[in-house]
């Protein structure tokens, strides 16, 4: 090889790539549209970083004049990063996020204009609140409602608007929003999970919980997804055929992601790390054309606040990749439909995941008595946590072979099931020096070398253990996180707060040790709990039948689901905790089931049009096609004419067959619809758009189907499933 040859060679392996936003590492671009804890290190004055620092941790006040600070300061990092307008971001009870902006601008007297952003902009704002759902807490002329900034989360540039993510509450205190009673619940476990956890460690302050949420969606091209009614309209698709191959192959999971997809993730991955949301897996799901993204585990209330804003972020990328970004449940019939699992822990200030196993016998007790107590709460709450994933589109996709069914059960492996079978033999009082250690030698210091091995899951179970967190896997994926990790917060924040007093009073009454005393409790919750537990298949009808023997609830829909939510028990676990009021607690009842319902009525009068405007007439059409080659075949062929024409003939009566049963079942569906809207009972209405509304979809759909198989595809008025699935 010549040296000249020899050396163009080495140049090119040496040649480094071009650094651009693209390539640059992620962790420079993380959070540089955040407002978060370095920026306002460097931006703020310490006595203004400090008030801002005792807010986050320890939820204090902030005075007016540290406002002011905070504002100006806040105003002028925006700016420098082109911002132009100033924006309250919260999340009213409509499930999407709301915003009102208002430009950095103010005249002087003298009419000069001038950038401005103050305390009192800052701190609380005072929208028009009449036009968002609040469930009857105030009437719709009574429009005053006020936002106030929620400091725990930071602000971030979204655009050219700076946002400020704040609670949203009533003229009259009431949450409107849905971080309002998250953050209560919050503070309410972090208040009993502190009084536990000190029975390990004295050192501990504040706890945590934690949430990492997998975000499952389809990618739809945006120009087929405009060409169906009912995707426009509803978000799914109220009819169309399977396509002859659709996810029976199982080539699409994990495979590798298609080029157009992969530059969605690309960008929207981009747009994440500029706001601080902590992207890492992406990933292809089972069914064509659905996708995955999921981040690294944040404290809860931020979160969720990174979930909702995705939602948002992922719309506005995918218009920009000419996609339709479909969050619904069940958006194709057929195929697999997308949830968004939660994977929930509880962590200490001083760094201990209480969900985690340790080294040591006494750090395993701890992770026992939050591990228990997780499963009694669960036990004890499973209606009202199978009521927080209720809706009309996640009741499409539970139980359907794909996603947990509508029962609540927990699933934690067969090793830890031996491990608390093992305790639930503890003797009951004081244990002796030799029970103790060998209790904490054989049973309680096994666990970690137990979760190394114990790696299976059970993909029907709605809430299972996955060895240093619990993943509520039935949770929808269009639904906030913010409803069900309010409930399952207040439910382990009640269970811990009940823990506590049982081992006080036997420490108290019985002259029991701290240990002796845990372990009789743990041992009775045991007990008290086991019929939540379940290894096998969640789907099987001998599950269903079992459950029913335990006593386990299976809500199937949710207007039978929802009304665990405004029963006596929850009024008092919410009324106790300081979670939710009376009031607040019904009004989110009213809301969430008068969704369903308007739900369930938009999508009869689109399917009713499209089966009627659409499908019905494209039918009429090739029927009088086949009409007219059967009248040309009798003109050739005379008197034998049918022995030429019976396949047509045949075809022309099996469309006035579907035509005739789609016609009359819409009229059907329409005066079912007209009796349900003449009940004045949200419950009834809600009821009768279920049970008498609702099955009429599937028939017609039946039909509707049939008949595109029939009828020419050239002619065929609607984007079909093979194209909408498979166009990459």
């Amino acid at each position: 090889m010549s040296s000249l040859r020899f050396e163009s060679v080495l140049k090119s392996v040496e040649r480094k790539p071009l650094v651009t936003d693209e390539t640059r590492k992620r962790s420079e671009r993380f959070g540089i549209h955040v407002f978060n804890m370095q920026r306002m290190r460097e931006n703020l004055t310490r006595e203004a970083f400090t008030s801002v620092k005792a807010a986050v941790d320890k939820g204090s006040k902030i005075d007016r004049g540290i406002a002011d600070q905070i504002a100006a300061a806040m105003k002028d990092w925006a700016i420098s990063k082109g911002a132009t307008h100033y924006t309250h971001w919260f999340q009213p009870l409509t499930g999407a996020t709301a915003e009102k902006h208002d430009a950095f601008l103010e005249l002087t007297n003298d009419g000069q204009a001038l950038e401005k952003f103050g305390g009192d902009q800052l701190v609380q704002q005072e929208p028009d609140a009449s036009s968002f759902p609040s469930g009857g807490i105030r009437n719709t002329f009574e429009a005053r409602g006020y936002t106030a900034w929620d400091p725990s989360s930071p602000a971030f540039i979204y655009g050219s608007t700076l946002c400020i993510p704040t609670v949203f509450v009533a003229y009259t205190g009431e949450a409107l929003d849905y971080k309002t009673p998250l953050l209560r619940a919050l503070h309410a476990v972090d208040e009993a999970a502190v009084a536990v956890a000190r029975y390990f460690d004295k050192n501990v302050k504040k706890v945590n919980a934690s949430l990492g949420w997998e975000q499952e969606f389809f990618l739809i091209d945006s120009s087929l997804a405009a060409s169906r009614p009912d995707i426009v309209l509803t978000g799914r698709t109220l009819l169309g055929h399977s396509p002859a191959k659709g996810q029976q192959l199982d080539d699409h999971y994990f495979g590798s992601i298609p080029r157009r997809a992969l530059a969605f993730m690309r960008d929207l991955e981009n747009e994440c790390m500029l706001l601080g949301i902590p992207i890492k897996t992406r990933h292809n799901e089972v069914a064509p054309n659905q996708f995955e993204v999921a981040p690294i585990y944040s404290e809860a209330n931020l979160a969720v606040d990174h979930n909702s804003l995705i939602m948002d972020v992922m719309d506005k990328v995918g218009q920009r990749h000419n996609f339709k970004v479909l969050l619904h449940e069940k958006p194709f019939e057929g195929v697999n439909g997308s949830g968004k699992h939660n994977n929930w822990s509880l962590s200490t200030d001083t760094g201990v995941n209480l969900l985690s196993p340790g080294k040591t016998p006494m750090s395993n007790l701890q992770f026992l008595t939050f591990f228990v107590n997780t499963i009694k709460a669960v036990y004890d709450y499973e209606e009202l946590l199978r009521a927080s994933i209720a809706s009309a589109s996640n009741d499409h996709r539970l139980g359907a072979n794909e996603a947990p069914p509508a029962i609540i059960s927990v699933f934690i492996g067969e090793q830890l099931s031996k491990v608390l079978k093992e305790l639930e033999t503890v003797t009951k009082g004081k244990l002796s020096p030799q029970e103790k250690t060998e209790l904490k030698l054989n049973v309680v210091g096994k666990i970690p070398e137990i979760l190394l091995d114990n790696t299976d899951r059970n993909r029907t179970s709605p809430f299972a253990f996955t060895g240093n967190k619990f993943e509520f896997r039935a949770v929808g994926s269009s639904a906030n996180c913010a409803n069900p990790m309010t409930v399952l917060n207040s439910i382990v924040a009640k269970q811990l707060k009940l823990f506590k007093l049982e081992v006080d009073k036997l420490i108290e009454t019985k002259d029991m040790k701290k240990d002796d005393a845990i372990f009789n409790v743990i041992r009775e919750l045991i007990k008290q709990s086991k019929n939540i537990l379940f290894e096998g298949n969640g789907y099987s009808e001998e599950w269903k039948q079992e459950a029913k023997k335990r006593k386990l609830s299976n809500n199937q829909t949710s207007p039978e689901a929802l009304k665990a939510k405004v029963s006596k028990k929850t009024i008092e676990l919410f009324e106790e905790l300081g979670v939710m009021n009376p009031v607040e607690i019904h009004a989110r009842y009213e809301i969430e089931v008068e969704e369903y319902t308007l739900r369930l009525q938009i999508e009869s009068r689109v399917l009713g049009d499209i089966a009627r405007n659409h499908v019905i007439p494209t039918a009429i059409r090739y029927q009088n096609v086949l009409i007219e080659n059967v009248r040309g075949l009798k003109e050739i062929f005379g008197k034998d004419f049918e022995l030429h024409a019976k396949e047509q003939i045949e075809l022309v009566q099996e469309i006035s067959k579907h035509v005739s049963s789609i016609n009359s079942m819409i009229t059907d569906m329409i005066n079912a619809r007209k009796k349900a809207n003449a009940l004045t009972q949200i419950q009834d209405k809600a009821m009768s758009y279920c049970h008498e509304v609702k099955p009429f979809f599937n028939n017609i759909r039946y039909h509707c189907d049939k008949l595109e198989l029939l009828i020419d595809d050239e002619i065929w008025p609607l984007t079909k499933y093979r194209e909408l699935l498979f166009t990459r």
